[in-house]
């Protein structure tokens, strides 16, 4: 087992308890599964792709799911010989189950399955009220103003 100094990120973000440790249990879920083997890229600014290698599945041998922020892909052959000997088998054609916890506003733009490679496309969509604003510095007199005036009204409405 990995250990992890996570000190560093501890000391420079707050309320973000639940995610480290649902960061750590799905790390510690994954270590034991590696099949099917996957990429994560990073495809633009706001834009990312996963590819799973699954050769031998066809598109109506897998399952892609969105529930929530879990992306879940399953897979499972339906056209596998039961009666067949092999002197090798190297591929697999098992099947599986992997699931992506995507963050909040990731969306699914995508699928697509090309030569083994199933690719899923993500994009980002920031909503406005989360993009970056410039706050403007007040004066002094003018917070002051504001609640002279906020205390007035109360009394006129008593």
């Amino acid at each position: 087992m990995r250990t992890y100094d996570m000190t560093p990120l501890f000391r420079s973000t707050v309320g973000f308890d639940r995610l480290f440790d649902e960061l750590f249990d799905n790390v510690s879920k994954l270590e034991g599964s590696s099949y099917p083997p996957y990429n994560i890229e990073v495809t633009g600014e706001n834009a990312y792709r996963i590819t799973l290698a699954l050769a031998g599945f066809g598109d109506e041998d897998i399952d892609i799911e969105l529930t929530g922020q879990t992306l879940r892909i399953t897979g499972q052959r339906k056209d596998e010989v039961k009666d067949t000997q092999f002197l090798h088998q190297g591929i697999a054609g098992r099947s599986f189950e992997r699931r992506f916890q995507l963050a909040d506003n990731v969306k699914v733009t995508g699928a697509d399955l090309r030569n083994g490679l199933l690719s899923i496309s993500l994009e980002r969509e920031i909503p406005e009220s989360l993009k970056p604003r410039k706050i403007e510095i007040g004066r002094g007199h003018n917070v002051i103003d504001g609640a002279k005036r906020l205390l007035k009204g109360k009394s006129d409405a008593a």
